[in-house]
């Protein structure tokens, strides 16, 4: 498969939970993350998605937000993954940022320059990626 998506993680879904619409899925990577999809019931239903099937999640860099200071302030995105800032690729108007899990795997977020700026981002800094479960997409094998 060759895709844009510059985050592709693959991991087993942990649970399954339907509403009358859309259903949300917890994923386990393999580095140990905990990752929340939010996809209709008919893509449950079309992709078999169940406990224990492995899966590749995809989220668009554009998707992805950094934080570096959560100031006590609680989210409504369900993805917040902590980790240390390995590359920093600035330009003109934009950024790409790209921070290493504890468990090893790499997201990647396009971000403005003004905010790579204004959050301090260097190699080794600490930094969290944040994506709403709706910019989460499931693939299965064919």
């Amino acid at each position: 498969m060759k895709i844009s998506a510059r985050n592709i993680f693959r991991g087993q879904i942990e649970s399954v939970k339907t509403g009358a619409v859309n259903s949300e899925v917890d994923l386990l990577l393999s580095g140990g993350e905990k990752l929340v999809a939010m996809v209709t019931n008919e893509s449950v239903q079309s992709l078999g998605l169940a406990a224990g099937k492995e899966v590749v999640a995809l989220v668009k860099a554009s998707s992805v937000l950094v934080m570096t200071d959560d100031s006590g302030i609680r989210l409504s995105a369900r993805n917040c993954l902590a980790g240390t800032v390995k590359t920093v690729t600035a330009g003109p108007v934009s950024a790409e940022i790209t921070i290493t899990l504890a468990g090893g795997a790499e997201v990647h977020a396009t971000i403005t320059h003004n905010a790579e700026t204004e959050l301090g981002l260097k190699e080794g800094s600490a930094a969290t990626a944040v994506f709403k479960a709706s910019a989460v997409i499931l693939g299965v094998p064919a």
